[in-house]
């Protein structure tokens, strides 16, 4: 049926009238004081409840909104929140200008660095991931937090089992015993439950990490001679917020996330539940699984009192159960005799709690008052020989932070302590505890507009150990230019336990208790400079910024694992230093909605200790990366390539370098998304390269784990937002 020439003309002018009447138009954001472009703040038409978040350059996209007079409002932690309203259509550019907020308590709060200062105004150089790089990694882990910390510029995750999978965090080449990994500025990980602390973590209920490299003792004490993570949980906001991640991989793993939070005037909870299955997985086919049968569960409820808008007091729970199981298949799945049959399971369960108090006394001063205890319960069973015990911490801190004009600073004391109890039908009773306090004081002064200076000093009293003094300083320079430089200095300790990698290798077996009357404790220095640049290139149409880092550190009386006359490993101090040096390299561009982001990374850790000074085994001298990004409100695109240079292992061999490749697509609607991760696509792991296991009859020697161990893996996997899907940035570092 042929429609006649008046209709299609109506129709046509009717389509036109429509759009007419519907708007497509950028807003731009930007910081008032230096003119900088804010990525992550969010716009919101409040009478027609359409949102969006800025990107990279500031800008916020907004399609078919329709004429008239509307209320916009445009946040961002840190800002004055704008409200406003807005003419449509209007031929101007709409840009605005955000003010600083000055020591009230919704200003970013770096928590690892107790200040309370926007990140470009703090002398600590610091790495923040989160938002949608967050989300990213989320994708291709939901199971814990080692995807995010292994693809940063110059961490490696050491992987100590090949049995249970554990993994510890290395920064810069140093091991996993010098960094210090915290939730909300609480240290409930680490000790006891060392490499399967970060296999125990999944991530959904994250809303940044927050990296220091170098050492960081004289903020949270002895343990972050490399550096500290800390781990920001998300908060509730008037806004209901819930996901649930489903995914499921080809090498059968599947993972369940759910997450919600809310708040009212007085009262709000967050709720957090995760669950994970993986079978047994075995990608040689040579009856020896590579990928642990795996069971964990993980909750974290906690809720928020706000008696007053200067008052906030919030009360959390974490806890774990996780059994991983890993060694013979035929073991494994059907309790069966089968050659090696060896097989290693840990069995664990932790449980913590967190409360904290915060409350602004006036226009300066805030106080805080934080509290936090930790149980953790671990089984450790292989052939002929069991390790259990239980390990209780405790650690309750108070600071008041004063926050003024051009300067600001924070007095504080915390008590930390650590109770191992080893199970006491173990023939070597290892039990140690550990008791330290210390008091301590940081400040930020702005010498000039464009100098600002941070000094810092710590006194610990570590029973048994000795008093250790920890200062710190940091000079910051910056100009409108888009240049800005760190450098900074401090002293560290560590005081020995008995939870290194090197007897976690060996699962604990024939490892002597701690001795205080012959071991010291660690010392420390390190220094680090760096200098970022950002512009913009090409007509200023491409996006670029570079940074770049250059560190040393520097440990006295290692700790390291010897074997005695009798045959047992006994701890003893190094006679020579640990230094480890290096360079970071990180660059980014980008171009309306892509993204390339390139780094490098030279890691030269050297043992002084032994003839010749040899580079530190297992650790890669050259490191590199690549991640091309494509980004839009419907589609997120990744391809992701890193190379890892040749390293030695401890009989001095030298392994082979190589290139791992990924590709991750996603799919987002108004209701969550879908998305696939094709990780290690390429399919490099270990056993292309050496053998990983010789059999024995009931036991197997192991090679040191130096390359991936699953190879390729495939997920799929769902997110829904039944409040909506409100993307979400992360900020530079």
């Amino acid at each position: 049926m042929q429609l006649p020439k008046w209709s299609i003309l109506l129709l046509c002018m009717l389509c036109g009238l429509v759009n007419a009447q519907n708007n497509d138009f950028n807003i731009k954001v930007f910081s008032a004081h230096e003119k900088e472009a804010l990525l992550g703040a969010n716009v919101l038409f409040e009478d027609l409840q359409k949102g969006a978040i800025t990107d990279t350059e500031g800008i916020a996209h907004f399609t078919g909104i329709p004429n008239g007079t509307h209320k916009l409002m445009i946040s961002f932690l840190g800002y004055k929140t704008i409200e406003t309203t807005v003419m449509l259509p209007t031929s101007k550019e709409l840009i605005f200008y955000m003010e600083e907020t000055k020591g009230e308590l919704n200003t970013v709060m770096i928590e690892a660095t107790r200040s309370t200062r926007d990140i470009r105004r703090i002398p600590t150089r610091i790495e923040v991931i989160g938002g949608e790089e967050l989300g990213e990694k989320n994708m291709m882990n939901p199971t814990n937090i080692s995807m995010v910390l292994r693809e940063s510029t110059g961490i490696q995750m050491q992987q100590t089992s090949l049995s249970s999978g554990n993994q510890n965090i290395r920064i810069q080449g140093l091991d996993g015993r010098y960094t210090q990994l915290l939730r909300d500025g609480f240290p409930i990980y680490g000790g006891f439950s060392s490499g399967l602390s970060v296999m125990q973590i999944p991530p959904l209920d994250l809303k940044q990490f927050e990296i220091i490299k170098g050492s960081a003792s004289t903020l949270y004490g002895g343990g972050a001679i490399a550096g500290l993570v800390n781990l920001v949980s998300k908060t509730p906001s008037f806004e209901p917020e819930m996901d649930i991640m489903l995914t499921q991989t080809h090498a059968l793993g599947s993972t369940a996330n759910v997450f919600y939070s809310k708040r009212n005037e007085k009262y709000g909870v967050s709720l957090y539940a995760s669950g994970n299955y993986q079978k047994a997985y075995d990608p040689e086919d040579d009856g020896f699984s590579n990928l642990p049968e795996t069971t964990s569960i993980a909750f974290n409820p906690k809720f928020y009192y706000y008696p007053s808008e200067e008052t906030t007091f919030w009360i959390g729970l974490n806890g774990s159960f996780d059994d991983r199981i890993g060694g013979d298949i035929p073991t494994i799945e059907n309790n069966q005799s089968g050659t090696p049959e060896f097989t290693e399971e840990n069995i664990s369960k932790r449980i913590s709690s967190q409360a904290v108090y915060t409350t602004q006394l006036d226009s300066t001063r805030v106080f805080t008052m934080k509290n936090s205890f930790s149980f953790f319960d671990r089984e450790l069973n292989v052939p002929n020989m069991q390790f259990s015990g239980k390990q209780l911490n405790s650690f309750s801190e108070i600071t008041l932070q004063h926050n003024y004009e051009k300067n600001d600073w924070t007095l504080g004391a915390n008590l930390y302590t650590t109770n191992f109890d080893e199970n006491d039908n173990a023939p070597l009773q290892r039990d140690q505890n550990d008791v330290t306090f210390g008091v301590f004081a940081n400040s930020n002064f702005d010498l000039s507009e464009n100098w600002i200076l941070e000094a810092g000093l710590r006194t610990d009293v570590a029973k048994g150990w000795g008093v250790f003094v920890l200062p710190r300083v940091s000079l910051l320079y910056k100009n409108d230019s888009g240049f800005s430089s760190r450098f900074g200095g401090g002293l560290g300790y560590k005081t020995p336990d008995l939870f290194t990698e090197e007897a976690e290798f060996i699962n604990f077996e024939n490892v002597l208790k701690i001795d205080e009357d012959i071991l010291k404790a660690e010392r420390s220095y390190g220094l680090n400079l760096d200098f970022n640049y950002k512009t913009k290139i090409f007509n200023e149409t491409i996006g670029f910024s570079i940074n770049q880092l250059f560190y040393v550190t520097s440990i006295d009386n290692g700790l390291l694992l010897n074997v005695n006359a009798d045959n047992f490993f006994q701890y003893e101090n190094a006679d020579g230093n640990i230094i480890s040096k290096g360079a970071e390299t990180n660059i980014k561009f980008s171009y309306n909605h892509f993204k390339w982001f390139v780094n490098y990374a030279l890691i030269d850790a050297k043992l002084n200790y032994l003839p010749g000074n040899p580079q530190k085994p297992l650790t890669a001298k050259h490191n590199a990366g690549s991640v091309i990004m494509y980004e839009t409100s419907k589609w997120r695109l990744g391809f992701e390539t890193y190379y890892t240079g040749s390293q030695v292992l401890s009989n001095g061999t030298d392994t082979t370098d190589f290139i791992t490749m990924g590709f991750l697509g996603m799919r987002n609607f108004d209701w969550g998304g879908i998305y696939a991760n094709f990780e290690n696509f390429t399919d490099r792991r270990q056993s292309r390269f050496s053998p990983l296991v010789t059999p024995t009859n009931t036991n197997s020697s192991f090679s040191q784990i130096y390359a991936p161990m699953d190879g390729f893996i495939l997920s799929v996997g769902i997110i829904i937002k039944p409040f909506g899907n409100h993307s979400e940035h992360h900020d530079e570092h």
